[in-house]
C-alpha cells in the first residue's frame, strides 16, 4: 500500500481517511482462540476480519482474506502477527488512533506502575460488552473438561510475584532454550493468558484459556487433556515443575517458581523388617545398619495433607456423618515427632519430617483421593482452616526457628472439589488483594462469597 520512491515510503492518502471504520464490529472479535487461518488452518501470515471475526491467510490477491474481503464487502483487516491494519481489496495500511483498543485486547501491556498498582485499588471496569468487572477475578471458559486446569491457572494468576513477574514479558523474553524444544511454548502461552486475566479494557469479562490448554496438551504428550477430566494436583505438580525446567531452572539454578514456592524439609526414614519374620529375626535386623533412622534433605514446592480415615458408619438418621478435622491436627505431619509408615512394593518404612525453610508461598495439596485395585475413593473431610494467621513457626527446625522471620501465611487461594471421585467439578475461592473481597470462581460464574463459608468447603489445593 505504501508507496516507495527513491528509498523512502511514501504514506498512502487513504490511510488515515478509510471510510469502512464504522463497520467494524467490536462485539464479535476474540483473539482468544488459535490463530490459523479458517479455511486453510494455516499460521502463517493471518489476519482477522474486523466485521464477522474470522481469521484468513494472506492479504494479495486469490489469498483468503482477500477472497473474503470482496466476497462479503468486508474490508477492514487485522494482522494478528504485525498488529497492523489494512483495507481490502484496495490493499492499503490503515493509521488510525481509534483502533488503538483492539491492538490492545489482541496484545495486553503492562508497565512497571500499572503492575506495582494492581493490589492496591479495587476499581470495577466495564468491558465493551457491557459488563462490569474486577482484573483478575474474571471466569475462565470450560471448553468440555477443562476445569481440573483452569482453578490451578486462576489460583496461580492471583499469586503476586507469579504475576507480575508474566505480565512483563521482558523477564522471561531473552530466556535461551534448546532447538527444537517445545516447553517454552507453555511459558508464552500463560504469559499471554497472564495478560489477558488482568487486561483492564477487556471487551467481554472472561477468557477462554484455548491457546494456553493446547500448549499444555502439546507439552504433556497428552497426559492432560481439555476434553478429559483430570486431576488439579497432578496437573499442579506437573505445570510447576515444567513452567521451572523452560525458564531454566535446575535443581541448582532458581526460577520464579521456586522463588515463591520452595522450600525444605528434614526427612526422618527408618526401615522396618517384614511383618511375617519371627519376633528374635525382627530385633537383630533392628540393631543393623540398615535398619537405623536416616536423615536426609529435600526441597518442595507444596506440602502433602493427609485426612484421618473417614468413618464408615451412619448416625440414627441414616445420614453418613461428615466428619471435621482443624488445619493443625494434619499439619502434625511435620512437627518431627509424628511418624507414618511407608509401604512400598518389598519394603516398609517409618518416615517422620520436620520443616526447614519456608517459601513466602506456601501452597497445600489435601490428599482426598485414594486409589485402590478396584476404583477411587474420596475421602469428604473437612478442614477446618484460619483464613488468616496461620502459623507455621513450631513444625521448624530449633535452627530454623531463629532464622526464620516470617512464618505466619495467609490464604489467597482456595480449590475445590465436589461430588465423585472420578466426575465432579471444581471451583476455586480468590482474594482480591485490593478489594479484600473473596471471590467464588466456576468456570465463567464469578460471585462473591463471605470468607466463613470458605471453610465449609470440601478444600484440595490451597495457597
Amino acid at each position: 500500500a505504501a508507496k516507495i520512491g527513491r528509498g523512502r515510503v511514501v504514506e498512502d492518502r487513504r490511510s488515515r481517511h478509510c471510510p469502512y471504520l464504522d463497520t467494524i464490529n467490536r462485539s464479535v472479535l476474540d483473539f482468544d482462540f488459535e490463530k490459523l487461518c479458517s479455511i486453510s488452518l494455516s499460521h502463517i501470515n493471518v489476519y482477522a476480519c474486523l466485521i464477522c471475526g474470522k481469521y484468513f491467510q494472506g492479504r494479495g490477491l486469490k489469498s483468503h482474506a482477500y477472497t473474503h474481503s470482496v466476497q462479503f464487502t468486508h474490508h477492514v483487516f487485522l494482522n494478528l502477527h504485525t498488529l497492523k491494519f489494512y483495507c481490502l481489496p484496495d490493499n492499503y495500511e490503515i493509521i488510525d488512533s481509534s483502533l488503538e483498543d483492539i491492538t490492545y485486547v489482541l496484545k495486553p501491556t503492562f508497565t512497571k506502575q500499572h503492575i506495582a498498582g494492581l493490589d492496591k485499588q479495587g476499581k470495577l471496569y466495564r468491558a465493551y460488552d457491557g459488563t462490569t468487572y474486577l482484573p483478575g477475578i474474571v471466569g475462565l471458559n470450560n471448553i468440555k473438561a477443562n476445569d481440573y486446569a483452569n482453578v490451578v491457572l486462576q489460583a496461580f494468576s492471583n499469586v503476586p510475584p507469579l504475576r507480575n513477574y508474566f505480565l512483563e514479558e521482558e523477564n522471561y523474553r531473552g530466556i535461551r532454550r534448546p532447538p527444537g524444544d517445545i516447553m517454552f511454548l507453555l511459558v508464552q502461552r500463560f504469559g499471554e493468558l497472564m495478560r489477558k486475566l488482568w487486561n483492564p479494557r477487556n471487551f467481554k469479562a472472561h477468557v477462554s484459556p484455548h491457546e494456553m490448554l493446547q500448549a499444555v496438551v502439546l507439552c504433556s504428550k497428552k497426559n492432560f487433556q481439555i476434553t478429559k477430566q483430570g486431576d488439579a494436583v497432578d496437573f499442579m505438580t506437573w505445570f510447576l515443575n515444567a513452567l521451572h525446567g523452560a525458564l531454566g531452572g535446575t535443581k541448582k539454578k532458581p526460577s520464579i517458581i521456586t522463588k515463591a514456592f520452595q522450600g525444605s524439609m528434614r526427612i526422618f526414614s527408618k526401615k522396618l523388617p517384614h511383618p511375617d519374620l519371627p519376633p528374635e529375626e525382627k530385633e537383630a535386623l533392628l540393631v543393623t545398619e540398615e535398619y537405623q533412622e536416616q536423615m536426609s534433605e529435600s526441597t518442595f514446592l507444596f506440602l502433602t495433607l493427609d485426612l484421618p480415615t473417614a468413618p464408615l458408619y451412619k448416625d440414627e438418621k441414616e445420614q453418613l456423618i461428615i466428619p471435621q478435622v482443624p488445619l493443625f491436627n494434619i499439619l502434625g505431619k511435620f512437627n518431627g515427632n509424628t511418624e507414618k509408615e511407608y509401604k512400598t512394593y518389598k519394603e516398609n518404612f517409618l518416615k517422620r519430617f520436620q520443616l526447614m525453610k519456608l517459601p513466602p508461598y506456601l501452597v497445600f495439596c489435601i490428599k482426598r483421593f485414594t486409589k485402590n485395585n478396584f476404583f477411587v475413593e474420596k475421602n469428604p473431610t473437612i478442614v477446618n482452616f484460619p483464613i488468616t494467621n496461620v502459623d507455621l513457626r513450631e513444625y521448624l527446625t530449633e535452627e530454623a526457628q531463629v532464622t526464620e522471620k516470617n512464618t505466619t501465611y495467609d490464604l489467597v487461594a482456595n480449590v475445590v472439589h465436589d461430588g465423585k471421585p472420578t466426575e465432579g467439578a471444581y471451583r476455586i475461592h480468590v482474594l482480591h488483594h485490593g478489594t479484600g473481597k473473596w471471590y467464588e470462581m466456576q468456570d465463567l460464574q464469578v460471585t462473591d462469597i463471605l470468607p466463613q463459608m470458605i471453610t465449609l468447603s470440601e478444600a484440595y489445593i490451597q495457597a
